[in-house]
Formats: structure tokens, C-alpha cells, sequence
């Protein structure tokens, strides 16, 4: 088979297209055939500097969906010809994996195979924002950083789909169309920090009841300053940078989230549900991933170098 490995970190450059021996599924696994690979901003941050997991060398990636193609020893959940896709497999960019069954989730017929392979690492993270990190209700009002990109129009869709109202940060303003089309209620163009007095403006003084910030360390005080007392700064940019903070610089009686979503989904049965409120929502419209990049699985460095230059929106996949 064929994947892209690098051995050593750095830019999009030490991604190479590399044969490597076809897996085995062991026991509690089954080979999987891609058929769509999502891109992250997780896989830059592996590629760039590594960290848990990812140490060099490695095949890159971490979500997709495919076809079952054989069953390791013990495998009573899944069947061969099954549509699966999975959530947090490191190695995802290949044609073939064996991939553990607690990974994996059945697709339901009527979503695509590109939607499930880009769907779980962000959905599954925006879902664990809108409802466990800050249960979002009607009449809350979330700040959404990044809000063209592919966490930021998921989480928009999803604050609506629960009553909420979004203001939405994006750093162009070529960028605010696809938040408006995403739900945002309110758009406002800032490549960094200083929105706060903005928010405050469009909330009557009171501040937003969560901020989702995943726009890194020159940010961060700005999300703060943009909060009610006792509002929730959820942030989840650490491959952006993380600052250093000391309690005593917290303001307002915030409250300050690191959300990690494998909390979210600690067990396969809480997988199947989170992705199955998530699957549900794109059935029946009210929820929808927006791929606005489709490359070979070969040219993965050229969707690296793409999604690292903020040009793009949406959803960036890999076809194998």
C-alpha cells in the first residue's frame, strides 16, 4: 500500500509518498480500505513539531472513513463490506488500515463517504464544545473564532441548531460570507486580538456566555476580556501556540476550559451516540459539512501548504 510518511518533522516538504507493507489486522481490529481521509489542523502540528504520539517517523492523519475488508480475531461488531468510519487513528493518511473496532462507527446510508471521513475529529470536537464544555441553550451567545473554517462553521450550525446566537471571528473579510452562510449571526474581521469591545457592543454590555477559541496564544486575553462573569473561555488551540497565565489574570470571575474531546468519547458507546447526534443533524439538514478541498491522497503536503496559508474554508479531505 501506499501513505504518506515523513521521517523527520518540519515543513510540508518532509511529507512523502511512501510504499509500506499492507497491514494485518490483529485481535479487536478489522483492515479498512480508505475511501475519503480528513485534513487537520492536528496533522500540522504533528507534522510540524510532533508531540504525544507523534514522533517522527509516522504515517500522518487521524480520521477518515472507508469499506471493512477483513476482520481480526474477536471482531463481532462489524462485518466485511461494512461502511465505517473512525475518530483518533493515528496514520490515517493510507490506502489501507487496521484499525482498532473502539475507533470506529458504522456510516448510516444517505451520508456520503467524503462528509463521515471529514466529519468526526471536528464534529465530535465542536458537539463536545456545544454541550458538555458549555451547554449551549436559547438565548446563550457564543464568540466562534475561525468561524469559515471547518470547527468554526460546525460549531456556528450547531450553536443555532440549539438556540444560541453567534458572533463569528474570521481573519479576511473575503472569509465573512461563508460564516454568514454558516448561521453567524454577527461577523466581525480581526487577525488577532483587540474584538473584545466589539463583542461587548453587540451582547449590550454584558459580555458572551462562551467564547470557542481555537485562534492560539494572540487571542486568548482578548477572549477573556470578551466574556459576561462567569462565562466560559473554551479553548482549544494548542497547536496555535499556549500562553502563559497566571490565575490572578483571569478576569471577571471567568471560567477557563481546556477542552481535550476524547473526554467526550471515552467509550465506544459514548462514540456511536456523540457521532450518532451527529450523523442525525446531517440527515436531516440541520448540519452540514462544507468540503472545499478535495486532493489525492499523493498530494497531501499540497493541502498542508494550503490550510497553513488561512486561505482556506471548510473542510480540506484526501482521496485516496
Amino acid at each position: 500500500m501506499q501513505a504518506i510518511r515523513i521521517e523527520e518533522h518540519g515543513g510540508p516538504e518532509v511529507m512523502r509518498w511512501t510504499e509500506l507493507p499492507d497491514p494485518v489486522p490483529g485481535p479487536g481490529e478489522v483492515l479498512v480500505r480508505s475511501a475519503a481521509v480528513g485534513v487537520n489542523y492536528m496533522d500540522v502540528g504533528a507534522r510540524a513539531q510532533g508531540g504525544p504520539g507523534w514522533a517522527a517517523p509516522a504515517v500522518l492523519g487521524a480520521e477518515g472513513a472507508g469499506y471493512v475488508t477483513a476482520l481480526g480475531a474477536g471482531v463481532e461488531e462489524l462485518a466485511v463490506g461494512d461502511r465505517v468510519a473512525w475518530f483518533y487513528h493515528p496514520g490515517s493518511y493510507a490506502e489501507l488500515l487496521a484499525v482498532p473496532v473502539a475507533a470506529l462507527v458504522k456510516v448510516p446510508d444517505g451520508v456520503s463517504d467524503e462528509v463521515a471521513g471529514g466529519l468526526l475529529m471536528q464534529g465530535l470536537t465542536a458537539n463536545h464544545l456545544t454541550t458538555e464544555t458549555y451547554p449551549v441553550a436559547p438565548g446563550s451567545t457564543a464568540v466562534v473564532h475561525a468561524a469559515a473554517g471547518g470547527v468554526g462553521q460546525l460549531l456556528t450550525q450547531l450553536v443555532k441548531a440549539r438556540g444560541g446566537s453567534v458572533i463569528g471571528l474570521v481573519s479576511r473579510a473575503e472569509k465573512a460570507a461563508v460564516a454568514e452562510r454558516a448561521g453567524a449571526d454577527h461577523v466581525l474581521v480581526h487577525s488577532g486580538g483587540g474584538f473584545e469591545q466589539q463583542v461587548r457592543e453587540l451582547t449590550g454590555g454584558r459580555g458572551a456566555d462562551v467564547v470557542y477559541d481555537g485562534g492560539g496564544a494572540d487571542t486568548f486575553a482578548s477572549s477573556q476580556l470578551s466574556l459576561r462573569p462567569h462565562g466560559v473561555h473554551a479553548y482549544y488551540g494548542p497547536f496555535m501556540g499556549v500562553p502563559t497565565l497566571r490565575p490572578t489574570d483571569l478576569p471577571n470571575s471567568i471560567l477557563l476550559s481546556y477542552p481535550v474531546v476524547h473526554h467526550h468519547v471515552a467509550t465506544r458507546a459514548d462514540l456511536v451516540r456523540r457521532t450518532g447526534e451527529l450523523f442525525d443533524l446531517v440527515l436531516d439538514g440541520r448540519l452540514t459539512q462544507r468540503i472545499t478541498g478535495r486532493y489525492p491522497l499523493a498530494d497531501a503536503a499540497r493541502a498542508h501548504a494550503d490550510l497553513e496559508s488561512r486561505r482556506t474554508t471548510g473542510k480540506l479531505i484526501l482521496l485516496p
